[in-house]
This record gives structure tokens, sequence and C-alpha cells, in this order.
């Protein structure tokens, strides 16, 4: 579904991302995994056009998207949820939601999925006339998720979903996640979390330095020392 060959992104004269490629087939939970600094949301952000890349082909479905204005990637099934989440701060929880299916005209399913997705997340059911600023970054982090999911998207960008949250929150979306990609969405998952980030993916990158080092399915990595030494803390 996604092919992307010889990524680079570069901030003035410092190259973040240095010539990656790598794939994400459709049905597939690929993680992006690595330290600070290894590149991973420079090459989220430029998939999502948010960054122009300096070289380098990001196909999807087929079709290039480095030409492609960030708006066009909605209506061609692409959903970032950013890190930091991004959310309209001063918008209640269901006018955010909303505005995830701006894009979309088909009502009667926009507010079938609008009931799924507070099936997916209660607490943003009891949240939904608050104001998005007023909640936690938890309750935050799953309106970002709901949000994109409400543009129906077929590929899912997730940048660092668990960064700043209690346990039980990141196992709350996780789980969540986890639902969501059974149900057969494509997700590249870029986590610092490299553990939980493995251990629901179905394959992994290791980034180091803006080069993918290691690849393989994700329980392989799981079970790599040298990976276990570097990133799981043993």
């Amino acid at each position: 579904m996604l092919e992307v060959t010889g990524l680079r992104v570069s901030y003035g004269g410092i190259q973040a991302v240095r010539g990656i490629t790598f794939h994400v087939n459709e049905g597939e939970m690929v993680a992006l995994i690595g330290a600070n600094g290894a590149g991973k949301s420079s090459t989220l952000r430029a998939l999502a056009r948010l960054l122009d890349p300096a070289g380098g082909s990001v196909r999807y479905r087929g079709k290039e998207l480095v030409s492609l204005p960030p708006h066009r990637l909605v209506g061609e099934g692409i959903a970032l949820v950013p890190e930091g989440r991004g959310v309209f701060p001063r918008m209640s929880s269901l006018e955010n939601l909303r505005m995830g299916a701006y894009a979309r005209n088909d009502k009667a399913a926009i507010e079938r999925d609008l009931e799924h997705v507070l099936s997916l997340f209660p607490r943003l059911k009891e949240r939904a006339q608050q104001t998005a600023g007023t909640l936690s970054g938890g309750e935050q982090q799953m309106l970002a998720i709901g949000r994109a999911l409400m543009s129906k998207p077929r590929l899912m960008l997730l940048d660092e979903p668990s960064m700043g949250l209690a346990p039980i929150m990141v196992q709350k979306i996780f789980e969540v996640i986890r639902t969501v990609a059974l149900d057969g969405m494509t997700i590249l998952l870029v986590e610092q979390n490299a553990k939980l980030a493995l251990e629901v993916s179905q394959r992994g990158y290791v980034m180091e330095s803006g080069e993918i080092t290691v690849t393989d399915d994700s329980h392989k990595l799981l079970a790599d020392p040298k990976v276990r030494a570097a990133y799981l803390g043993e």
C-alpha cells in the first residue's frame, strides 16, 4: 500500500532522514522505532506532506504523493494523528470529531461512524460537549485518534500516541489501536516505547541517526539481543 524509496528530509544543512526505504502492506501495522532524534517523526511528517522531502519517492496505492498538498491526502485515504495531538482547543469534543469528516458528504455514514468512534472511546461520549482544551492529555489523544478515524482512512499514521501519558491511559489507547487494526486498518506507528510498539505490530523498522538499520518481524525484533539492549532497557 505504501512504498517509500530513498526518502530524505533536511532542516537547513542538517539531514534528519538519510535516504530511507521501507514499505507497509495493506492491512498491516508496522512500527518505526528508535531513540529521540532518530528521524521517526520527521519521516511521518514528510509522509503527511507537512515537510517537503529533500529527495526520494513516496507512493501510496501506486500514486506518487511527494507533489501533493497536505489536504489532498485526506481524500486519498490517509490520516495523521500528530505528535502533540493537535486538537482544536476551543471546540467541543463532538465538534472536533465532526471536523475529522469535513471532506465527506455522506451524512448518514458520518453519523454511523461517529457512533462507532464514541463506542470505541466511551470517555469522549461522556465529554462530548466539553471543550477539547480542558480534556486530559489521554482524552485529547483519544480525541485525535477519533478525529482521524472520522475521515474514514485506509492508512493511519500514528505519531507517538503514548507520549506523556499515564500507563493506564496508554493501555486504553493501545487497546483501541489494536481493535482498529484487527478491523483491517493499515497503520504506520511511530513510537518511542519500542516494547509496546513491537508487541502490537506485525513488522518493525529501527531508525538510528536518520537511517533504517534493522528491519524484521516484530516478534523477532523483540527477541533480538541488540534491540533489547538498545531500546527495551535490557
